[in-house]
């Protein structure tokens, strides 16, 4: 979805080699780990972070092969998952950022552009979340709703 308003050619990026389990040198349990990251979700953490706090403080390399499932999955098992996804979230904080520094900086004509560029974006994913069921039907975005959400 970053490249969709730009003019450059796919997204060339490195993968992780595909494995299947862990490996041999992490010695988490399962249930260890589910523990772990359902601690670390009541602290108010978003699953992308908890990942990065696996990885980085508990030596997690990757917690779908460790648990079976995704952070994300996992936590919509147990029912604490938010109402709003992730990455909805994101780009609306994004948009408020935005829109705030538009009202100081009025002509500020690039920004502009950028905010309708993120909104675009934001209408895009609220569609798609409508037509996958993760969101609600009658949820529409707005930037004073988004703002009343995120703050």
């Amino acid at each position: 979805m970053a490249k969709m308003h730009s003019r450059k050619r796919g997204s060339s990026r490195s993968r992780p080699p595909m494995v299947s389990k862990a490996p041999e040198w992490s010695d988490i349990s399962r249930e260890e780990l589910e523990k772990t990251v359902m601690k670390l979700h009541d602290t108010g953490m978003s699953p992308s972070r908890i990942g990065l706090t696996l990885r980085d403080q508990y030596g997690v390399p990757n917690a779908k092969l460790v648990m079976g499932k995704s952070i994300t999955g996992f936590l919509k098992e147990n029912n604490a998952l938010a109402d709003i996804p992730e990455d909805l979230t994101n780009l609306m904080r994004k948009a408020l950022r935005v829109r705030k520094h538009i009202r100081a900086n009025k002509r500020d004509v690039h920004n502009k552009r950028a905010l309708q560029l993120t909104e675009n974006k934001i209408r895009r994913l609220v569609k798609y979340y409508h037509d996958s069921g993760h969101l609600a039907p009658e949820w529409a975005y707005s930037p004073e709703t988004a703002e009343i959400l995120i703050s």
